[in-house]
């Protein structure tokens, strides 16, 4: 992306967002091929700002990215990056010239910082994977309950902001303090708790965490969290407030619903418990792991006998980087490693690729399995919990060469 001038990145949010009446009219069907069933869905491409999107739900929306459309780029474009709300009640217009971010709790001076003012403050970018906790929770087996995401729960962007040690630092965080609570501008229903997540202070301030303003060089769309966006590098979305408005430093934990109730994980290596199980310690979710996904072919393909092949897709790394992709024709027995693109960052998605040799007719099942820069790879048993979260486990794809 091109460097953006201060002036020009306000002129690109300068003219604010708003959204026609939701929700959007179904068009095909798309078979997310879910081991429980029920895996049609339909596609729309009416919702604002948004092409073709897998319709998970309409209100609160819940937009899929399609696998096809991450096919042979890094960053996923804007107007088919996935969308997640809990609430019905998102912001629908945004004027930017009233909008003021709050910044109070255990901190010297209360700010209400404008748009403007933050773009006047030192911008960072950074290219990072945003991955729904329940990323391809449909695939979960037994089912768990909520949203059956096939595995499009997911994008990469490059995000410009401000970092958020900068903001906390221009409010002066007061001795004490152990973590930072943030909101966003949509509204839960009469008795319901507001969505608030919160950070460790040092995580807060470790000068990666980041309030966007800017998404792959343009506004974010409203439903990707017009005007500013918290951004967590290498951490699940749940933390990645949308339509950010208000900060609060805390001097005692965050003892809400959503950190204390919900997007809990079992304190198990893989976060892994058998099925059924209860009563187990839990943790709040937190940092994501590696995955690799293949984008231009899809589960069931059918390539030419004795004839190569061509395949490929994207990998990331969780919390770190990529270091390689592997692939296996022989149900994990041995690997061989793919190309990789170019680096873009430890955060973001990388691109592989590999040419298969041809096979004799027949059926097939090709594996991808990514491994990051601490040494974490995909296992190949799935994981279960009851949230279905952070699941990981080798992608594969059936191929039928005839």
């Amino acid at each position: 992306m091109a460097e953006l001038g201060r002036r020009q990145a306000l002129g690109l949010i300068g003219a604010g967002a708003g959204l026609a009446a939701m929700p959007a009219l179904a068009e095909a069907l798309v078979d997310l091929r879910l081991p429980g069933g029920n895996g049609a869905r339909p596609t729309s491409g009416d919702f604002p700002h948004k092409g073709g999107m897998i319709l998970q739900r309409g209100r609160a929306p819940l937009l899929e990215t399609p696998l096809d459309a991450l096919d042979g780029q890094v960053f996923t474009p804007n107007d088919r990056f996935f969308v997640r709300w809990h609430y019905s009640d998102i912001p629908t217009a945004v004027d930017v010239r009233s909008f003021r971010l709050a910044v109070g709790g255990a901190v010297r001076q209360r700010l209400s910082l404008s748009l403007a003012e933050l773009l006047a403050m030192p911008r960072v970018e950074l290219a990072a994977v945003n991955q729904c906790s329940g990323n391809s929770r449909g695939l979960f087996s037994p089912r768990v309950p909520g949203a059956q995401w096939g595995n499009g729960a997911i994008g990469n962007a490059k995000w410009v902001g401000v970092r958020l040690r900068d903001v906390l630092d221009r409010a002066g965080v007061a001795p004490g303090a152990v973590a930072v609570k943030l909101g966003g501008l949509d509204k839960p229903p009469p008795g319901a708790p507001a969505f608030e997540k919160s950070l460790a202070i040092d995580h807060a301030r470790d000068g990666e965490v980041m309030i966007a303003y800017l998404m792959n060089g343009a506004q974010l769309p409203l439903l990707n969290g017009f005007p500013l966006r918290l951004i967590v590098p290498g951490w699940y979305s749940t933390y990645w407030i949308k339509a950010l408005d208000r900060i609060e430093v805390l001097t005692a934990p965050d003892t809400g619903y959503w950190m204390d109730k919900a997007y809990r994980i079992p304190a198990t290596p893989g976060a892994s418990v058998a099925p059924g199980a209860k009563d187990f310690p839990t943790v709040p979710i937190n940092k994501m792991l590696p995955r690799a996904f293949f984008t231009n072919l899809a589960d069931g393909a059918k390539v030419m006998a004795r004839s190569p092949f061509y395949v490929r897709g994207l990998a990331m790394g969780g919390a770190h980087g990529v270091a390689r992709v592997d692939l296996s024709m022989d149900d994990g027995r041995s690997w061989h490693a793919a190309p990789l693109g170019r680096d873009e960052g430890r955060y973001g998605f990388r691109l592989w690729e590999a040419t298969v040799p041809g096979q004799p007719a027949g059926e097939y099942r090709l594996l991808a399995r990514c491994t990051n820069s601490a040494g974490q790879t995909q296992g190949a048993a799935p994981i279960w919990n009851p949230g279905g979260f952070m699941r990981n486990a080798i992608e594969s794809l059936a191929v039928t060469a005839a």
